[in-house]
């Protein structure tokens, strides 16, 4: 493993960049972006560099192709490497990331050469677009811990679902441990209240203790997908859970 960046004076923990020769058991040459705990929080084939190496991006482009072929307007919070709005470059799209650094990472060592990133709470910029405009909002969220509560609370769901035009949908991935996952059951139960339709998807694992990534979807209309093309994702039902609502009127990180 060879380190290319490491910083731990940010606001929001330690960020590596690092390459290795093998990844998810695959050898090749990859590059890797990381918080300080290991997990990646995406990862480049630097000799296919357009090749899309993490599962759920896969499945979260082919949900919003399939579900709404002509959109058009995306909203996307937390840019990551970029692979995501990075397919996008003939569409209208926006990036909130949070992170200064992630912005200059994603430029310098993945190649991200759009100029729509905008810095800053990924909840208060949505605030600012106009109402009815979006045909999809996407949350690929994460610090340290988690995807912060205040991108998963009933009232956020709310903006979003203001923001989305009367076709639009709201995609996310999170990470947890499908089914009986007590977060992952009180975000689908809280965007239930929100929106007619929903569905989730899980990324199946060995143990079913084991975190894996988790696809949710909600919108005012029946949501469309082929499963076969949902890079290895399948369909699921969480349990029952609570809904989610802001701890205190300062939700703002």
């Amino acid at each position: 493993m060879t380190v290319l960046y490491e910083d731990e004076t940010g606001d929001w923990g330690k960020l590596v960049v690092y390459e290795t020769s093998h990844f998810d058991g695959e050898p090749g040459r990859y590059r890797v972006l990381a918080f300080s705990d290991g997990s990646a929080q995406g990862v480049m084939d630097v000799d296919s560099p357009e090749r899309i190496v993490f599962e759920y991006p896969r499945a979260i482009l082919h949900l919003m192709e399939t579900y709404l072929p002509d959109y058009n307007e995306v909203f996307v919070i937390g840019l990551g490497i970029g692979t995501i709005p990075a397919r996008l470059k003939d569409k209208r799209v926006k990036v909130a990331e949070i992170d200064p650094r992630v912005k200059e990472v994603s430029r310098r060592y993945f190649g991200y050469a759009l100029s729509n990133v905008e810095v800053g709470d990924g909840r208060s910029l949505l605030e600012r677009e106009r109402n009815l405009l979006y045909d999809f909002v996407v949350l690929d969220a994460f610090t340290e811990k988690d995807t912060p509560l205040h991108l998963l609370s009933e009232p956020f769901f709310t903006l979003c679902k203001d923001k989305l035009n009367e076709r639009g949908g709201l995609i996310m991935n999170l990470f947890g441990r499908g089914a009986s996952d007590n977060l992952i059951c009180a975000v689908h139960t809280t965007l239930r209240s929100v929106f007619t339709y929903t569905c989730c998807f899980e990324l199946p694992q060995t143990g079913a203790a084991d975190k894996r990534n988790i696809l949710l979807m909600g919108a005012r209309q029946p949501i469309r997908f082929r499963e076969k093309e949902m890079a290895g994702f399948v369909a699921f039902k969480p349990e029952e859970g609570y809904i989610i609502q802001d701890r205190n009127e300062n939700y703002r990180l």
